[in-house]
C-alpha cells in the first residue's frame, strides 16, 4: 500500500498539550487518560489506529492511565484493558463485522446479539483481567434514564426524547432533568472525572458482577437497543447510552500534568448526542487543554468506499452482505492510518504534525 503522507491522519491538540509537546516532545510515559467516544459502526475506522495503540503506546504508558470509554470507546477499551488486548480487539471486530439480523429486528434482537458478542470478548476471566490491569483504570460512561425516557414502550419512550431534545436545545444543562450520569469506575485510583459537574452524577463501582451490564449499557441506543436494568451495585433503574450527555466526552478528562490520547473518528467534539446539528455549542476549552486528538483526514474519509464513514444507517440502506463487504474495505483502507501512525511515531513527527484543536 502507498502512503500518503500527511493526507491520511490529523493531529491535533488543546492549548497546553500543543504547548507542551512542541517544547518537550512527544512521550507516551506523559499520558495519563486515554478517551474513547460513541460513534457505533463509525469504530471501524479506528480499529487499525487501535493495533498500533495496543502494540506501541500501551507497553509505554506509566500508569495508572485511565481509560474513558463511552458506548463504542468502552466496548474498544474492555480490549485494551484485556491481558491479551490484540486478540481481545480481533475478537471484538470480528464479531462486529459479522452481525447478522432477521429482516426487521427490533430492540430485543438488536441487545441480545450485542451481548452475544460483548460475552465473546470478556467471558470467562476476561472481567477479571480488565478489573486488575497492572496499569490501567477502565471507567465507562452510561445514564440513568429518568421518567419517560426510563420506559422501554416506544411512544412513550420517543415522547420523552423528543422533550429531551427540546430542553437541550434551549440549554445543555436542562438534560439532567431527563438523565443522570452513570459513571462505572475503577476504585483503585480515582480518575479526573470522577466529580465531573454540570449533571447529576451516581458513581458506581465497577466490578466482575457489573462489567458486561454496564459495558452494554453504556452503547445502548434509546429505540434501538434496550436499556440495562438494576445494574448490579448501581442505583435501581434503567441505564442507557452514555453518548446521549457525553458524545464525544466534554469532561475534565486530563489530570495535573498528563495527557488525554483521543483516536477520534472526527477532528471536533461534540458535547452530546442531542448536539449533533447545534453547531454554535462548543466544548469547554478546559476540557480540551490537554487533549490530543488523532483522526482520519476528510481526505482520507473520501477515498473510503461510499466516501463516509461507517455508520448504522448502513444497516438499513445495504443488503446484509454488501454491508459486511463494504465494512471489510473500510478496515483494509484503514491500514493507511496504521502505517502513517507508525511512521509519525518511529519518526518522532509528532510535535511538527500537531494543530491547533
Amino acid at each position: 500500500m502507498v502512503l500518503k503522507t500527511g493526507k491520511a491522519l490529523q493531529f491535533r491538540a488543546g492549548p497546553g498539550a500543543l504547548a507542551d509537546v512542541r517544547k518537550h516532545g512527544f512521550s507516551a510515559e506523559r499520558i495519563g487518560t486515554i478517551a474513547g467516544a460513541s460513534g457505533g459502526a463509525k469504530w471501524l475506522v479506528l480499529s487499525q489506529l487501535d493495533r498500533v495503540i495496543i502494540e506501541r503506546v500501551l507497553p509505554q504508558l506509566s500508569g495508572p492511565v485511565h481509560l474513558l470509554g463511552s458506548s463504542i470507546g468502552a466496548w474498544r477499551f474492555v480490549c485494551y484493558a484485556q491481558a491479551s488486548p490484540m486478540q481481545a480487539l480481533e475478537r471484538f471486530e470480528a464479531g462486529y463485522l459479522g452481525q447478522e439480523y432477521s429482516d426487521n429486528p427490533d430492540a430485543r434482537e438488536i441487545t441480545d446479539k450485542s451481548r452475544e458478542i460483548l460475552q465473546s470478548m470478556v467471558g470467562g476471566e476476561r472481567a477479571s483481567e480488565i478489573l486488575t490491569n497492572p496499569g490501567l483504570r477502565m471507567h465507562i460512561m452510561t445514564v440513568r434514564s429518568r421518567f419517560l425516557t426510563a420506559s422501554e414502550r416506544r411512544p412513550l419512550l420517543a415522547a420523552g426524547l423528543m422533550l429531551a431534545a427540546s430542553a437541550n436545545f434551549v440549554s445543555r444543562r436542562m438534560l439532567g432533568a431527563f438523565f443522570a450520569r452513570g459513571l462505572f469506575y475503577d476504585p483503585r485510583d480515582l480518575p479526573p472525572f470522577y466529580d465531573a459537574p454540570g449533571f447529576p452524577l451516581h458513581r458506581i463501582e465497577l466490578t466482575e458482577k457489573n462489567l458486561v451490564d454496564a459495558v452494554l449499557a453504556s452503547g445502548a441506543i434509546p429505540l434501538v437497543l434496550n436499556g440495562v436494568r438494576d445494574i448490579d451495585g448501581a442505583p435501581q433503574g434503567i441505564y442507557r447510552d452514555g453518548g446521549i450527555i457525553d458524545y464525544h466526552l466534554d469532561l475534565p478528562l486530563s489530570d495535573g500534568d498528563r495527557l488525554t490520547l483521543f483516536p477520534h473518528f472526527y477532528s471536533h467534539i461534540t458535547s452530546g448526542w442531542f448536539d449533533k446539528k447545534l453547531s454554535w455549542r462548543k466544548p469547554a476549552s478546559a476540557h480540551t487543554d490537554r487533549t490530543i486528538l488523532i483522526c482520519p483526514s476528510p481526505e482520507f474519509v473520501a477515498r473510503l468506499p461510499n466516501k463516509k464513514l461507517p455508520d448504522r444507517t448502513d444497516f438499513t440502506t445495504m443488503p446484509p452482505e454488501v454491508r459486511r463487504k463494504v465494512w471489510r474495505d473500510v478496515v483494509t483502507a484503514c491500514e493507511e492510518l496504521a502505517e502513517e501512525l507508525n511512521d509519525v511515531l518511529e519518526k518522532d513527527q509528532l510535535p511538527a504534525r500537531l494543530e491547533p484543536l
